[in-house]
């Protein structure tokens, strides 16, 4: 992402991918661009819109932008977040963790999950039989991820394993969820530490 300040940008408007990004993103189309995908949704934040174009163009596909796909609420967006731990060090943000659990800085894990499962049930529904991509964040999917793999949802957020334009896989057999895959077809692309708010 192109993130020159270094800030938690969250769900603020204007933040773009980088060249490197946007290298990313056309590497995943062509690694996929080949499956039976029927539909592309995304958040509709502009680097998500930007990360899944190519794939469109490539599938011919209009992407669905929706809304339950969008970045984590954080009460700490616009803030310096790096290097390293820039944002525990500063004691104006203290007030902000006192219950790293639910977590108290921002959007509850609960209503993350609630929201991600309710478009991914509703996009496998619209392509039974067939294959749908959904671009999202990496909280937000991690967190559906835990959460389908019976995990707590509380983390370190340095362990997830979700990195830029990396793909976590739902393999459903009807209803039931048989498999959960993970991937990285531009991991060799990628320059050094996410970028917080990815």
């Amino acid at each position: 992402m192109h993130n020159p300040g270094r800030i938690l940008y969250g769900r603020l408007p204007g933040y773009h991918l980088s060249q490197t990004g946007q290298l990313m993103a056309e590497t995943v189309a062509k690694a996929i661009g080949g499956r039976d995908i029927v539909a592309l949704y995304s958040s509709p934040l502009e680097r998500a819109m930007e990360t899944a174009a190519p794939l469109a163009d490539k599938l011919g596909l209009e992407i669905t932008s929706d809304e339950r796909l969008i970045e984590a609420g954080n009460l700490l967006e616009g803030r310096i977040s790096a290097p390293g731990l820039a944002l525990l060090r500063n004691p104006r943000n203290y007030r902000y963790f006192y219950n790293p659990l639910r977590p108290s800085w921002g959007e509850p894990y609960p209503v993350i999950v609630k929201r991600m499962k309710s478009i991914i049930d509703e996009a496998r529904a619209a392509a039974r039989g067939h294959e749908t991509v959904l671009v999202s964040h990496q909280l937000p999917i991690w967190a559906i991820r835990c959460a389908a793999e019976g995990r707590r949802l509380w983390h370190d957020p340095r362990r997830r394993q979700c990195s830029l334009a990396s793909l976590t896989t739902l393999t459903f057999d009807g209803d039931r969820l048989i498999s959960i895959g993970y991937s990285e077809p531009a991991g060799s692309l990628e320059t050094g530490p996410s970028v917080p708010g990815a």
